[in-house]
């Protein structure tokens, strides 16, 4: 047993019944339909304020027969939502030439998300990055005349329109939006365009504003959402990507605050070092995140996977993608990261009704780095449509010591709580004459053993290591394929000059042969 230096431990002094916020699933297979809205504190499903736990899976880096594992797992971890982008290249290889199909199956992803009883948060982009090849986008989109990729350029803008509107189409023709009774209850559109966009000058300001009034025009019914885009419009929720998001604000103050890319750890390259993110500060990162007035937040990622065939883009990045996750490449899970975080997923989802009942929190002062959020009172409603079952008066209160060395004892209430260094807590308690209590958050450790039937390296003789001179076994299920000698094939021309890699290959190969011939005439 491992347990942590993170505690979070919440405190309810006034909570004489318990608010209930469940998903109701019919069938087993989908949700009653229901409507997505938003007001500065957190997104409204079916008229109630929620406080969401999203994991970010990303369908083709697994097999359509891990998807199931990985989304129970997901939801067994805390989950409510599941968050991926979609894969433009992977979707139309060919111009006008579909693949919805095996890896690429994305109704049956999306289907699956919501017979769990998990929403879904789909980021179409198209451009996504992701460490994806050409980041999302499909090679041939360079050869079309005149394009000019993200930026105010008709060429562009009609093909990635295109591409928004069939994925947005594909969705509500499978009835997978939430007013159909489907998961889905938010879209993205573009994908940390703020980074790049004052290269473009005015003409990425245009394209911002073209984007957003696009992708809302395309009727699909729910809030749109653009991630590190500080000049979203208003009918836009602009979101954070980031390792911390605790002090992020968006653009309006009628927006709530949102985490789409919460860094749980990292992408590997190749003579890299493995990333690691420990679990202690990344709990420490999500519970203040909540503490101090946000209301969704997702793991990228939550299961990283693997980047098969050649879909590994940027620099030198390895075939695996497994970012350090809950859920490791192979979806097994990893521990401690995934059960400190269940923990703590738990906690945090005791003060929901708190957390949503509030506009806003209470902030005390308890020392030179240590503070406190109180949540209590009745809901607030400003126009939206918002309701909450059970005695809405309650109160959370989240206790903070944001020194990174050193504890802290600090007086809250008449009592004194000491709290590690570098740490979130919360008191609780569940009547209304009992004494508040700590309640630590602990999780496993797990260590994770292979064993493999070859001799130690100390042990063998030298040949032995040089060379095996006959095979042991030969699996009779193997296949063998000789590859003929020689160059030349179907597919070989001539050319006077050099070719550009991709036009030549459009993307079916890594690999172009050149075979150069020149004749030396010497004079005698």
């Amino acid at each position: 047993m491992f347990r942590s230096r993170i505690s979070l431990q919440c405190l309810a002094l006034a909570l004489a019944q318990a608010l209930t916020l469940h998903l109701v699933v019919v069938a087993g297979d989908y949700f009653k339909p229901f409507n997505v809205t938003y007001d500065h504190r957190a997104l409204i499903i079916d008229g109630q304020r929620r406080i969401l736990i999203s994991a970010g899976i990303h369908y083709p880096r697994a097999t359509p027969q891990m998807w199931p594992d990985l989304i129970t797992k997901s939801k067994k971890g805390g989950a409510d939502v599941i968050q991926t982008y979609a894969f433009w290249n992977g979707h139309e290889p060919v111009r006008g030439q579909y693949n919805f199909e095996g890896r690429y199956d994305l109704v049956k992803f999306v289907k699956l998300v919501g017979s769990s009883g998990l929403y879904l948060h789909l980021r179409i982009g198209p451009y996504v990055c992701a460490e994806w090849n050409f980041g999302g986008f499909p090679v041939w989109l360079r050869d079309v005349p005149g394009i000019e990729f993200r930026t105010d350029n008709p060429a562009f803008k009609e093909e990635m329109r295109r591409f928004v509107k069939k994925i947005v189409d594909l969705m509500q023709e499978n009835s997978l939006l939430c007013w159909q009774g489907g998961p889905i209850i938010m879209l993205q559109i573009e994908n940390e365009y703020g980074d790049v966009e004052r290269s473009y000058g005015q003409k990425g300001k245009d394209y911002v504003k073209w984007a957003a009034n696009m992708a809302v025009g395309l009727g699909a019914g729910v809030p749109w959402v653009m991630c590190k885009q500080v000049d979203a419009p208003e009918f836009i929720i602009d979101a954070c990507n980031g390792y911390y998001c605790d002090g992020f604000r968006p653009n309006s103050n009628k927006k709530p605050v949102l985490w789409t890319e919460n860094w749980d750890g990292w992408y590997t390259t190749w003579g890299g070092r493995l990333p690691h993110r420990p679990v202690e500060d990344l709990a420490f990162a999500v519970a203040r995140f909540f503490q101090r007035g946000g209301s969704f937040q997702n793991y990228y990622m939550y299961f990283g996977g693997t980047n098969f065939g050649r879909t590994s883009g940027g620099p030198n990045l390895i075939t695996s993608y497994d970012y350090d996750a809950p859920l490791d490449e192979y979806g097994l899970i990893r521990q401690p990261k995934w059960g400190h975080l269940k923990d703590l997923h738990d906690a945090i989802k005791l003060c929901e009704p708190a957390l949503v009942a509030v506009d806003s929190a209470q902030y005390l002062k308890l020392g030179p780095m240590q503070e406190a959020h109180m949540y209590s009172g009745n809901a607030h409603n400003e126009g939206q449509s918002l309701t909450l079952t059970g005695n809405a008066s309650s109160c959370s209160a989240f206790l903070a010591n944001i020194d990174e060395h050193e504890p802290a004892t600090v007086q809250f209430l008449g009592h004194n709580y000491t709290l590690p260094p570098w740490n979130s807590a919360r008191a609780n308690k569940d009547k209304l004459s009992s004494f508040p209590y700590l309640e630590q958050v602990g999780a496993q450790t797990s260590i994770k053993a292979a064993e493999f039937d070859i001799p130690s390296l100390e042990t063998v003789s030298a040949p032995l290591l040089m060379s095996q001179k006959e095979a042991r076994h030969i699996s009779k299920s193997w296949m063998t394929f000789k590859e003929p000698i020689g160059t030349w094939s179907e597919d070989n021309f001539t050319f006077q000059g050099i070719l550009e890699h991709l036009k030549v290959t459009k993307d079916q190969s890594d690999y172009l042969w050149y075979i150069n011939r020149y004749i030396d005439i010497l004079a005698f």
